[in-house]
């Protein structure tokens, strides 16, 4: 027998005031941030985020400072009326997510794949970054 943790549902009061607030916010105004995973091998630091349903042509992916920044629009074209919903909770409209890369990065020969609704983002690391530094000690006498 296995056990089942019990979470109550502290935001169900709320669900009545988040339709009557989506209900209320046109559609151009809302936006998300799709959820990524960040990892890095000897070379890279690879970035992937699931943007299933999303046309690779309306994303735009920049990079600079080490800071990387994925944008785009997900749009859904269907003839079911907006009040014939019973739940609405797949994201539309635009995406943003800015993040900071961990180490620095050539942003010149940065690729990106869509691969099966994942897209992937390849950046190679600045390995001159990591060479250490050693810092001769001027002595002087008085």
């Amino acid at each position: 027998m296995s056990l089942i943790k019990w979470s109550p549902n502290i935001f169900e009061p709320f669900e009545e005031m988040d339709t009557m607030f989506n209900s209320l916010a046109p559609q151009v105004a809302r936006s998300f941030a799709p959820a990524i995973d960040m990892y890095e091998d000897k070379n890279n630091v690879i970035v992937e985020t699931q943007l299933a349903g999303v046309d690779p042509e309306q994303v735009d992916i920049s990079i600079e400072n080490d800071v990387l920044t994925i944008q785009g629009k997900s749009e859904k074209k269907t003839e079911v009326e907006e009040q014939d919903y019973y739940k609405k909770e797949i994201r539309r409209g635009s995406f943003y997510r800015c993040v900071q890369l961990p180490t620095h990065v050539i942003s010149d020969k940065a690729k990106a794949e869509a691969i099966d609704g994942v897209l992937k983002i390849t950046v190679p690391k600045a390995l001159e970054g990591k060479k250490k530094k050693t810092i001769k000690i001027d002595i002087k006498k008085k």
